[in-house]
């Protein structure tokens, strides 16, 4: 199952995202306190991770940066209310965050935007599994060819097979 942290330090805020995110079936884990967010990743793996501005504990960014590191492959979002270039800027170029939400936001916008970051985790770990079974195979083709060379070492032309025109192997030497 899916699972989206949702970290801010305004309960109101947590309860109104847990609503508008319930419909979409996935598991929401919500935080009013920095801490027990970090300690959460820890024990869940999350595709989307979202995060306020501006907390009294720690700024967003600065938890996205920790999540980052836990994480990697989580994908990040920011929410405030507190739009300024600066803010943004650092939020995009420290903890790599994927979207920048406004507050107050759009219900669409925000369901929208955690769908695409979602869409994005699975494909990034589509690709890792994918690349993770291309080496599998590379492992298992070398390990073969290593074989075959022994073969051929040990015997000179037993990997070498004479077949005839419909593809059955030829026994004996008709040289």
């Amino acid at each position: 199952m899916i699972k989206i942290q949702l970290v801010d330090d305004e309960r109101n805020i947590l309860s109104a995202l847990r609503r508008l995110l319930k419909p979409e079936g996935w598991e929401v884990h919500t935080y009013d306190n920095v801490e027990e967010a970090l300690g959460s990743l820890q024990e869940h793996e999350y595709a989307a991770i979202v995060s306020d501005y501006r907390m009294p504990t720690a700024d967003g960014v600065t938890y996205l940066q920790f999540a980052k590191q836990r994480q990697p492959d989580a994908i990040r979002l920011v929410l405030s209310a507190y739009g300024d270039r600066d803010s943004m800027i650092k939020a995009i170029n420290q903890a790599e965050v994927h979207r920048y939400l406004s507050k107050p936001w759009e219900d669409h916008e925000v369901v929208s935007a955690i769908r695409s970051a979602i869409d994005l985790y699975q494909l990034k770990k589509e690709n890792q599994r994918l690349r993770e079974e291309n080496n599998r195979q590379k492992d298992m083709l070398r390990a073969r060819e290593e074989e075959l060379l022994r073969l051929e070492a040990e015997n000179p032309g037993i990997t070498r097979v004479q077949r005839d025109a419909d593809g059955s192997v030829l026994i004996g030497d008709d040289d």
